[in-house]
């Protein structure tokens, strides 16, 4: 019960979180409101879905309406506060990462609750995060961002491998999440803020 509730309330915080950067990178494209809706639900729930139906379950979607809504809502949010979320370009790197972090945790959360080994769920994690933000820069005809040179999914991996360390120190769950998210988007900030990449590949 106490995982559930946990995935649950991830899953709506990331939602929201990667909604509002889906609506944010439509409307640089000057999309129109169903085109903003339809981007925010693709980064919302992309990554999600595919784990799902890699873990052979109803995809969270699918059974609460609360995560459309719940873009909705952000759409309407982006749309009544753009005047002051404009010049604020940090924060939707902010959002990016919340999404990214909090949708990991959901991913190595429920792939465990379904019996997936913790290399497994690692995984899963990987593609929750991720996988939605690939499916964006898709929609919007951009280079995934996981083919930049900024840490994205390896902060997700990394996430996953402290949270796999906490679990076999028995710390207990709540806190275990919330340690991997705050390690995971760590990451993601002192990696972009001191221009930290993996090597590049040469021909």
């Amino acid at each position: 019960m106490e995982t559930d509730i946990i995935i649950r309330f991830i899953e709506i915080l990331g939602t929201f979180a990667f909604a509002i950067s889906g609506i944010r990178h439509a409307s640089s494209k000057h999309f129109d409101w169903f085109g903003g809706y339809v981007c925010g639900v693709a980064v919302a729930i992309g990554g999600g879905t595919i784990r799902d139906l890699l873990i052979s379950t109803t995809p969270f979607w699918m059974t609460d309406p609360v995560y459309l809504i719940c873009t909705a809502v952000a759409l309407c949010f982006v749309i009544l506060f753009r005047r002051w979320l404009e010049p604020l370009n940090n924060t939707w790197f902010v959002f990016d990462t919340l999404g990214l972090a909090l949708f990991n945790i959901a991913g190595i959360q429920k792939s465990l609750e379904f019996g997936q080994p913790i290399w497994v769920a690692i995984v899963m994690g990987c593609i929750t995060g991720s996988a939605g933000g690939v499916i964006r820069d898709v929609l919007l005809n951009n280079e995934p961002v996981i083919f930049q040179r900024e840490i994205y999914a390896m902060a997700c991996i990394l996430g996953g491998v402290a949270y796999w360390l906490l679990l076999t120190w028995n710390v207990p769950l709540t806190l275990t999440a919330a340690l991997a998210f705050l390690i995971t988007c760590a990451i993601r900030f002192l990696s972009v803020r001191y221009k930290i990449s993996l090597p590049t590949l040469h021909d």
